[in-house]
């Protein structure tokens, strides 16, 4: 089992000099320079007190600094923890609290927030921002700590239990930290080398002499956000590879720039989420045939989403030489299923088929027989995380042992078809995936009824062309209150994140909850599809 600050010296010692290992925009950064950055502000984070197994956070968009300092993170043994970036002050300083983040790396744009909350997170003891300086008076310099050094390897001993953390959404509320030890997500990693190109290196000197007779890796470009799993494991990948990873300088994801990108630096590789990523960048090439000259690229992967057939097959008319993998995951079970769609094969929306380590299980933890009609939950042996931090409750009900081997079941429900693949129906919670973004509705709930004029409120997920799946909220008055859609929807805003906001709110005229209390969403959502005439 590997460690991935150890893989990183081994493809910096055997990795061509002029290699790439981070592009963004008119910045080109090769490997042997970003490796003296990563060991020096190892070194500079040590020296600030951080020690192996201390969290730093990431508070930053798609930028060199957010893959350079992840490889800082695994070369000086600390925990990477992500934190969205558009999350709203409160939301920020809950992921910085529950994580015990000792150190923070954050851009200049979110200076304000970490301010306002820097006084409630005494575990924070330092905090360096991306900027052009001056920076903040409570913060150091990023530029600073990068060029401050020989660049030296650190010459220290690490180990494949050292952790990395991705926070999640999830389906029960408050986002959690998943804890990955680095040597399960490198058997990971090395399982599907193995399984794409038929041999996987059987030690560190056998990997370095592949990346030697190598030189460079591919170019991989995440137009999902790297504080996103599916963008943080596609940049880890990438660099593992002795690869290059591309972002594109941009706040607002803008397929044309992508695809400008793309022809610009040869990009091979790009990662999405599903078509609320993948529609927009079809549009792009559909407006502007033969625009952009995209010959380059040969794998686009996605998670996280649906991946419609429909939108594959547009891809497939300006690329046909891509290979599209569709990954059935989640932040807690990499690697359930695959599908795989090029110009030669097509596969059906939702179709996966099962990876070697998955089952199917019905409500009592019993394994399905193939063919069998019954709909059943995803389980995964390993390779798998620990659980999620501070929350052994959450960790017991995921993390299960399933005829004396662990699963992870997060909840994703399948039918177990008679081939031995599976037709995905959905998590049998009712988290909204919008746009590659977990939501959990009682907490936009939450926020509706801390209006004064809302009584009772649910949200509920509704197909969406653009999302997806839309925030939709279906509210109940306080009695002698008017309806107004906007100041609704802008007093969310007020207290979450944007995407968490509804994209619309109706005002019911069904019962928000059964006679026992409970809130009857099957009903809601069938309401709220009726009143915004979206079909099923």
């Amino acid at each position: 089992m590997w460690n991935y600050g150890d893989v990183i010296d081994v493809v910096a010692a055997n990795v061509r000099a002029d290699a790439p290992a981070f592009i963004h925009g008119d910045r080109v950064i090769l490997w042997p320079q970003a490796y003296r950055r990563m060991n020096n502000l190892a070194r500079a984070l040590a020296a600030r007190g951080a020690r192996p197994g201390d969290k730093l956070a990431f508070y930053l968009r798609n930028c060199p600094e957010y893959s350079e300092a992840s490889g800082a993170s695994f070369l000086g043994r600390l925990v990477h923890v992500n934190v969205n970036y558009r999350y709203k002050p409160e939301e920020v300083r809950y992921i910085l609290d529950n994580s015990d983040a000792q150190c923070l790396i954050y851009a200049r744009e979110f200076r304000d927030c970490i301010a306002e909350i820097r006084h409630s997170l005494p575990k924070l003891v330092t905090y360096i921002e991306v900027a052009d300086e001056p920076v903040a008076d409570f913060a150091v310099p990023y530029e600073s700590l990068v060029e401050d050094g020989d660049g030296a390897s650190l010459g220290i001993k690490r180990a494949p239990d050292d952790l990395l953390f991705i926070y999640t959404g999830g389906t029960t509320g408050m986002p959690k930290g998943v804890m990955w030890p680095h040597g399960e997500l490198c058997a990971i990693w090395l399982d599907r080398m193995k399984r794409t190109l038929g041999i996987a290196p059987q030690s560190l000197e056998d990997y370095g002499r592949l990346i030697a007779a190598a030189g460079a890796g591919n170019r991989s470009l995440p137009a999902c956000p790297l504080m996103h799993g599916t963008g943080f494991i596609t940049a880890i990948t990438a660099m593992m590879g002795g690869g290059c990873v591309v972002t594109v300088d941009n706040h607002h994801f803008d397929p044309h720039e992508i695809w400008a990108t793309v022809e610009r630096y040869k990009v091979q590789g790009m990662a999405v989420v599903g078509d609320p990523f993948a529609r927009p960048l079809l549009q792009a090439l559909d407006e502007a045939p033969g625009r952009y000259d995209v010959s380059s690229l040969l794998n686009m992967s996605s998670s996280g989403a649906m991946w419609s057939m429909e939108v594959k097959r547009g891809l497939l008319r300006h690329m046909p030489q891509l290979t599209m993998t569709d990954s059935f995951a989640s932040t807690e079970a990499m690697g359930m299923g695959s599908s795989v769609m090029t110009k030669d094969g097509e596969t059906r929306t939702a179709a996966f088929q099962l990876l070697e380590n998955a089952i199917v299980i019905d409500e009592h933890d019993r394994p399905l027989q193939a063919g069998s009609g019954k709909a059943g939950l995803v389980a995964l042996g390993g390779p798998l995380p620990l659980g999620y931090y501070k929350d052994p409750e959450k960790t017991a009900r995921t993390f299960r042992t399933i005829g004396n081997r662990r699963y992870s079941v997060p909840g994703d429900w399948a039918r177990l078809e008679a081939d031995g693949s599976i037709t995905l129906l959905g998590r049998g919670s009712n988290c909204i995936n919008t746009a590659g973004e977990k939501v959990y509705p009682e907490e936009v709930e939450e926020a509706l009824k801390t209006h004064p004029g809302v009584e009772d409120a649910l949200v509920i997920g509704v197909p969406d062309e653009k999302w997806g799946s839309a925030v939709t909220g279906v509210v109940k008055l306080a009695p002698g209150m008017i309806f107004d859609e906007d100041a609704l929807r802008a007093h969310v805003r007020q207290h979450l994140a944007g995407y968490k906001t509804p994209k619309r709110i109706v005002l019911a005229e069904v019962a928000l909850r059964a006679p026992n209390g409970k809130a009857d969403y099957k009903s809601v959502s069938e309401y709220a599809r009726r009143v915004l005439d979206i079909g099923s």
